[in-house]
């Protein structure tokens, strides 16, 4: 493998837009339903792409990481934005922070004591895997864009552009829909949001309060087809502690460390995905207010 390139990741980068073809043209005409969820696999998998574009992969010039993964096929996620708002989140001293960590899923008690109690009982809801999987894309997003558009009407130039930027990456898709896709529009919205869905999977318990920074996120020791999709970023902690590292190489280095980062994460450990879904399906991983928050 060249030192400049990493081939691995190229490779499954390619595979990944020749799945989204193949799911949005031949399979949908073939069956709709299963052209939509072969869509949606490539589409999770296209995010985590990202998430290693975002980090320095498979090249080592960023302009060009960045065109590798520019076209929008998550539609509502600009790159620029993304890539943005995870670097802020990599701040490992403000993980979970209801202000400051972009990614956090606490909210400040105040705020929380605030809200309608219909809001309450759908963000504990939010809170269980089920919930995460139906309605955590929309909340997420509605957050996500809410607080885009208030920055925005602050002046924040950086927001403004990376929306911005949005638009020509959304070229490619609009063509490959008005003259090869055999995808209907709204199939591809269903794809596009069941993608999102599968990568909450992920997301969903990758940080938890603690009054140690370091014990604040997680392993998922698993190895199966979600540990792939998700480009070995269940050992989360290995990423955060070695975030330039590629992902076909964070298995061996767990493996060779697991007991330094078992020990510096507070044993913040589960065994498997299946693990995950049994125990949070329907019950609520952690309070929606911040546990230990005192500002």
């Amino acid at each position: 493998m060249s030192g400049r390139i990493e081939w691995p990741t190229l490779g499954l980068l390619t595979f990944c837009y020749a799945v989204w073809a193949l799911g949005t043209t031949a399979a949908a005409e073939w069956n709709l339903a299963f052209g939509i969820a072969l869509t949606a696999l490539a589409i999770a998998q296209f995010s985590s792409l990202q998430h290693e574009a975002i980090h320095g992969h498979p090249t080592r010039n960023a302009t060009v990481n960045a065109a590798l993964v520019f076209p929008a096929l998550t539609l509502i996620v600009p790159y620029i934005r993304f890539r943005d708002s995870h670097l802020d989140h990599h701040n490992d001293a403000e993980l979970t922070d209801p202000y400051d960590d972009p990614e956090s899923n606490y909210l400040d008690p105040a705020v929380w004591q605030t809200l309608p109690r219909w809001l309450q009982t759908l963000l504990i809801f939010n809170n269980t895997l089920l919930g995460r999987l139906t309605v955590g894309t929309a909340i997420g997003m509605f957050a996500f864009i809410q607080g885009d558009v208030r920055r925005m009407r602050e002046g924040d130039r950086r927001i403004i552009r990376g929306w911005l930027w949005n638009l020509p990456a959304l070229v490619p898709v609009a063509l490959w829909f008005a003259f090869v896709a055999q995808m209907p529009v709204w199939g591809y919205l269903i794809a596009v949001y069941a993608g999102l869905s599968l990568v909450r999977i992920r997301t969903f318990l990758e940080h938890q309060a603690a009054e140690r920074a370091s014990a604040r996120t997680a392993i998922i020791e698993d190895r199966g087809p979600l540990s792939l999709l998700f480009l070995n970023n269940n050992l989360h902690v290995v990423h955060h502690m070695h975030p330039r590292v590629p992902w076909y190489r964070l298995p061996q280095l767990y493996s060779q460390n697991r007991e330094r980062y078992t020990r510096r994460n507070g044993n913040y450990v589960y065994r498997s995905y299946a693990e995950i879904f049994r125990r949070y399906f329907l019950t609520p991983k952690d309070p929606v207010p911040h546990p230990l928050w005192k500002r």
